[in-house]
Protein backbone atom coordinates (compact mmCIF):
# COMPACT_ATOMS: atom_id res chain seq x y z
CA UNK A 1 0.00 0.00 0.00
CA UNK A 2 1.26 3.50 -0.63
CA UNK A 3 0.77 6.95 1.12
CA UNK A 4 -2.89 6.76 -0.09
CA UNK A 5 -4.36 3.72 0.98
CA UNK A 6 -2.46 3.61 3.92
CA UNK A 7 -4.04 6.87 5.07
CA UNK A 8 -7.33 5.98 3.71
CA UNK A 9 -7.33 2.74 6.23
CA UNK A 10 -5.24 4.43 9.17
CA UNK A 11 -8.11 7.01 9.32
CA UNK A 12 -10.87 4.25 9.24
CA UNK A 13 -9.43 1.80 11.51
CA UNK A 14 -9.05 4.85 13.81
CA UNK A 15 -12.68 5.40 13.87
CA UNK A 16 -12.07 8.88 12.25
CA UNK A 17 -14.47 10.02 9.08
CA UNK A 18 -12.59 10.67 5.88
CA UNK A 19 -12.50 13.93 4.26
CA UNK A 20 -11.02 14.61 1.09
CA UNK A 21 -11.58 18.15 -0.60
CA UNK A 22 -11.59 18.60 -4.25
CA UNK A 23 -8.89 21.31 -5.59
CA UNK A 24 -8.80 22.48 -9.06
CA UNK A 25 -5.73 22.18 -10.54
CA UNK A 26 -4.17 26.24 -11.06
CA UNK A 27 -7.41 27.88 -9.69
CA UNK A 28 -7.41 30.57 -8.85
CA UNK A 29 -3.69 30.92 -10.19
CA UNK A 30 -0.91 28.87 -9.63
CA UNK A 31 0.46 30.54 -6.53
CA UNK A 32 -3.08 30.57 -4.57
CA UNK A 33 -3.51 26.82 -5.81
CA UNK A 34 -0.74 25.59 -3.72
CA UNK A 35 -1.70 27.48 -0.77
CA UNK A 36 -4.99 25.94 -0.92
CA UNK A 37 -3.49 22.77 -0.79
CA UNK A 38 -1.27 23.29 2.23
CA UNK A 39 -4.45 25.02 3.86
CA UNK A 40 -6.34 21.88 3.21
CA UNK A 41 -4.01 19.55 5.32
CA UNK A 42 -3.92 22.04 7.98
CA UNK A 43 -7.87 22.17 8.27
CA UNK A 44 -7.73 18.58 8.75
CA UNK A 45 -8.30 16.67 5.80
CA UNK A 46 -6.79 13.46 4.74
CA UNK A 47 -5.79 13.86 1.32
CA UNK A 48 -6.91 15.89 -1.82
CA UNK A 49 -8.27 15.10 -4.97
CA UNK A 50 -6.62 17.42 -7.51
CA UNK A 51 -8.54 18.12 -10.70
CA UNK A 52 -6.70 18.26 -14.29
CA UNK A 53 -8.94 20.65 -15.82
CA UNK A 54 -10.14 19.91 -19.06
CA UNK A 55 -11.78 21.62 -21.97
CA UNK A 56 -15.03 18.67 -21.98
CA UNK A 57 -15.10 17.71 -18.60
CA UNK A 58 -18.19 15.49 -18.96
CA UNK A 59 -18.25 14.41 -15.34
CA UNK A 60 -18.84 17.90 -13.68
CA UNK A 61 -21.15 20.24 -13.16
CA UNK A 62 -21.70 24.05 -13.52
CA UNK A 63 -18.94 24.75 -10.50
CA UNK A 64 -16.08 22.60 -11.54
CA UNK A 65 -16.83 23.24 -15.45
CA UNK A 66 -16.15 27.23 -14.56
CA UNK A 67 -13.10 26.60 -12.08
CA UNK A 68 -11.42 24.41 -15.12
CA UNK A 69 -12.12 27.12 -17.70
CA UNK A 70 -10.97 29.57 -15.77
CA UNK A 71 -7.61 27.81 -15.04
CA UNK A 72 -7.03 26.80 -18.95
CA UNK A 73 -7.66 30.45 -19.40
CA UNK A 74 -4.65 30.77 -17.27
CA UNK A 75 -2.63 28.87 -19.03
CA UNK A 76 -2.43 25.80 -16.63
CA UNK A 77 -1.61 22.85 -18.28
CA UNK A 78 -0.91 19.44 -16.97
CA UNK A 79 3.16 20.09 -16.99
CA UNK A 80 1.97 23.56 -14.76
CA UNK A 81 0.11 21.33 -12.43
CA UNK A 82 2.88 18.57 -11.50
CA UNK A 83 5.20 21.83 -10.71
CA UNK A 84 2.62 23.27 -8.62
CA UNK A 85 1.63 20.11 -6.42
CA UNK A 86 6.09 19.03 -6.62
CA UNK A 87 6.28 22.92 -5.18
CA UNK A 88 3.65 22.41 -2.33
CA UNK A 89 5.60 18.94 -1.35
CA UNK A 90 8.92 21.15 -0.94
CA UNK A 91 6.67 23.27 0.94
CA UNK A 92 6.21 20.65 3.36
CA UNK A 93 3.01 19.12 2.26
CA UNK A 94 2.29 15.67 4.20
CA UNK A 95 -1.24 14.47 3.11
CA UNK A 96 -1.88 12.08 -0.28
CA UNK A 97 -2.63 13.71 -3.38
CA UNK A 98 -5.16 12.21 -5.96
CA UNK A 99 -5.15 13.77 -9.68
CA UNK A 100 -8.21 13.67 -11.31
CA UNK A 101 -8.60 13.62 -14.86
CA UNK A 102 -9.79 12.47 -17.94
CA UNK A 103 -7.75 10.32 -20.66
CA UNK A 104 -7.22 12.67 -23.43
CA UNK A 105 -4.46 14.95 -21.36
CA UNK A 106 -3.16 11.13 -20.07
CA UNK A 107 -3.05 10.07 -24.09
CA UNK A 108 -1.35 13.30 -25.22
CA UNK A 109 1.37 12.76 -22.70
CA UNK A 110 1.75 8.89 -22.67
CA UNK A 111 0.60 6.73 -19.73
CA UNK A 112 4.05 5.60 -18.80
CA UNK A 113 5.24 9.09 -19.00
CA UNK A 114 2.40 10.41 -17.00
CA UNK A 115 2.10 7.80 -14.63
CA UNK A 116 5.90 8.68 -14.00
CA UNK A 117 5.79 12.01 -13.72
CA UNK A 118 2.85 12.57 -11.47
CA UNK A 119 4.69 10.08 -8.87
CA UNK A 120 7.61 12.22 -9.60
CA UNK A 121 6.04 15.43 -8.63
CA UNK A 122 4.20 14.01 -5.07
CA UNK A 123 0.68 12.31 -6.22
CA UNK A 124 -0.10 8.91 -4.77
CA UNK A 125 -3.25 8.29 -7.12
CA UNK A 126 -5.26 8.78 -9.81
CA UNK A 127 -8.68 8.79 -11.20
CA UNK A 128 -9.59 8.63 -14.81
CA UNK A 129 -13.01 9.49 -15.02
CA UNK A 130 -13.82 8.63 -18.61
CA UNK A 131 -11.57 5.33 -18.49
CA UNK A 132 -13.62 2.23 -17.40
CA UNK A 133 -12.03 -0.93 -16.06
CA UNK A 134 -12.66 -2.80 -19.30
CA UNK A 135 -10.54 -0.23 -20.94
CA UNK A 136 -7.74 0.36 -18.89
CA UNK A 137 -5.48 -1.81 -19.69
CA UNK A 138 -2.87 0.68 -21.37
CA UNK A 139 -2.76 3.05 -18.65
CA UNK A 140 -3.87 1.01 -15.42
CA UNK A 141 -0.80 -1.59 -14.81
CA UNK A 142 1.81 1.26 -15.42
CA UNK A 143 0.09 3.53 -13.25
CA UNK A 144 0.20 1.06 -10.58
CA UNK A 145 3.78 -0.25 -11.27
CA UNK A 146 4.88 3.63 -10.99
CA UNK A 147 3.63 3.40 -7.40
CA UNK A 148 -0.18 5.11 -7.84
CA UNK A 149 -3.27 4.00 -6.38
CA UNK A 150 -5.80 3.81 -9.22
CA UNK A 151 -9.25 4.93 -8.12
CA UNK A 152 -12.60 3.92 -9.13
CA UNK A 153 -15.90 5.40 -9.74
CA UNK A 154 -18.93 3.31 -8.71
CA UNK A 155 -22.54 4.74 -9.02
CA UNK A 156 -26.24 3.64 -7.79
CA UNK A 157 -26.52 2.73 -11.65
CA UNK A 158 -23.99 0.05 -11.49
CA UNK A 159 -24.84 -3.42 -11.90
CA UNK A 160 -24.14 -6.12 -9.34
CA UNK A 161 -22.94 -8.21 -12.09
CA UNK A 162 -20.12 -5.41 -12.66
CA UNK A 163 -19.15 -5.02 -9.35
CA UNK A 164 -16.14 -7.17 -8.69
CA UNK A 165 -14.41 -6.06 -11.94
CA UNK A 166 -14.72 -2.46 -11.39
CA UNK A 167 -13.12 -2.68 -7.44
CA UNK A 168 -10.88 -5.65 -8.83
CA UNK A 169 -8.78 -2.75 -9.94
CA UNK A 170 -9.63 -0.23 -7.38
CA UNK A 171 -7.07 0.60 -4.59
CA UNK A 172 -6.90 3.62 -2.59
CA UNK A 173 -10.30 3.72 -2.17
CA UNK A 174 -13.49 3.14 -3.42
CA UNK A 175 -15.47 6.33 -5.02
CA UNK A 176 -18.71 6.24 -4.32
CA UNK A 177 -21.45 8.45 -6.77
CA UNK A 178 -24.37 9.31 -4.40
CA UNK A 179 -26.52 10.66 -7.19
CA UNK A 180 -26.96 9.86 -11.04
CA UNK A 181 -25.76 12.67 -12.49
CA UNK A 182 -22.80 15.30 -12.54
CA UNK A 183 -20.98 17.08 -10.06
CA UNK A 184 -22.87 19.34 -7.63
CA UNK A 185 -25.99 18.70 -9.56
CA UNK A 186 -28.49 17.12 -7.41
CA UNK A 187 -29.01 16.23 -3.42
CA UNK A 188 -27.61 12.94 -2.25
CA UNK A 189 -30.88 10.91 -0.27
CA UNK A 190 -29.00 8.95 2.35
CA UNK A 191 -31.20 5.65 2.32
CA UNK A 192 -30.05 5.72 -1.32
CA UNK A 193 -26.45 6.18 -0.51
CA UNK A 194 -26.65 3.81 2.65
CA UNK A 195 -27.82 1.40 -0.06
CA UNK A 196 -25.35 1.54 -2.28
CA UNK A 197 -22.46 1.83 0.02
CA UNK A 198 -23.34 -1.40 1.14
CA UNK A 199 -23.52 -3.00 -2.06
CA UNK A 200 -19.77 -1.91 -2.38
CA UNK A 201 -18.74 -2.85 0.96
CA UNK A 202 -20.34 -6.56 0.35
CA UNK A 203 -17.27 -6.71 -2.42
CA UNK A 204 -14.44 -4.76 -1.02
CA UNK A 205 -12.53 -3.97 2.38
CA UNK A 206 -11.25 -0.52 0.78
CA UNK A 207 -12.92 2.34 2.29
CA UNK A 208 -15.72 4.15 0.57
CA UNK A 209 -15.84 7.32 0.34
CA UNK A 210 -18.66 9.30 -1.24
CA UNK A 211 -18.67 12.38 -3.73
CA UNK A 212 -21.11 14.44 -5.93
CA UNK A 213 -23.42 16.48 -3.76
CA UNK A 214 -21.72 17.03 -0.30
CA UNK A 215 -23.03 20.48 -0.01
CA UNK A 216 -22.11 21.30 3.62
CA UNK A 217 -21.43 20.32 7.19
CA UNK A 218 -25.30 18.98 7.73
CA UNK A 219 -24.67 16.84 4.53
CA UNK A 220 -21.07 15.72 5.10
CA UNK A 221 -22.45 14.56 8.69
CA UNK A 222 -25.68 12.36 6.96
CA UNK A 223 -23.43 10.22 4.07
CA UNK A 224 -20.35 10.35 6.60
CA UNK A 225 -22.51 7.74 9.50
CA UNK A 226 -23.52 5.64 6.54
CA UNK A 227 -19.75 5.94 4.06
CA UNK A 228 -16.12 6.11 5.47
CA UNK A 229 -16.31 9.68 4.04
CA UNK A 230 -16.77 12.71 2.08
CA UNK A 231 -15.56 13.97 -1.09
CA UNK A 232 -16.62 17.54 -1.34
CA UNK A 233 -15.85 19.46 -4.38
CA UNK A 234 -18.23 22.09 -6.01
CA UNK A 235 -19.17 23.55 -2.84
CA UNK A 236 -15.38 24.45 -1.52
CA UNK A 237 -14.98 25.89 -4.95
CA UNK A 238 -18.22 28.10 -4.95
CA UNK A 239 -17.32 29.43 -1.07
CA UNK A 240 -14.32 30.62 -2.23
CA UNK A 241 -15.47 31.74 -6.14
CA UNK A 242 -14.20 35.29 -6.90
CA UNK A 243 -11.93 35.52 -3.87
CA UNK A 244 -8.96 37.09 -4.21
CA UNK A 245 -5.65 35.39 -3.00
CA UNK A 246 -5.30 34.94 0.39
CA UNK A 247 -8.77 35.27 1.38
CA UNK A 248 -9.75 32.19 -0.75
CA UNK A 249 -7.29 30.13 1.17
CA UNK A 250 -9.12 31.65 4.07
CA UNK A 251 -12.61 30.96 2.83
CA UNK A 252 -11.68 27.53 1.81
CA UNK A 253 -10.04 26.94 5.55
CA UNK A 254 -13.08 27.95 7.06
CA UNK A 255 -15.19 26.22 4.85
CA UNK A 256 -13.48 22.66 5.34
CA UNK A 257 -12.74 23.03 9.16
CA UNK A 258 -16.40 23.05 9.18
CA UNK A 259 -16.62 20.40 7.64
CA UNK A 260 -14.19 18.60 9.47
CA UNK A 261 -15.83 19.51 12.22
CA UNK A 262 -19.50 17.60 11.09
CA UNK A 263 -17.72 14.57 10.78
CA UNK A 264 -17.97 12.45 13.00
Amino acid sequence: MNRLETAMRAARDAGRKILVPFLTGGYPDRETFVSLLAEAESAGSDAVEVGIPFSDPSADGPVIQSTSEQALARGTTVRSILEDVSAARRRGLRIPLLFMTYYNPILALGSERFADAARSAGADGVLVVDLPPEEADEFHPPAREAGLDTVFLVAPTTPDRRIPKVLRGCSGFVYCVSVTGVTGDKKPQVDSVREVVARFRSHSDLPVLVGFGVSGPESARAIAQVSDGVVVGSALLKAVEGAPGERAVDIAGAFLRSIRGALV
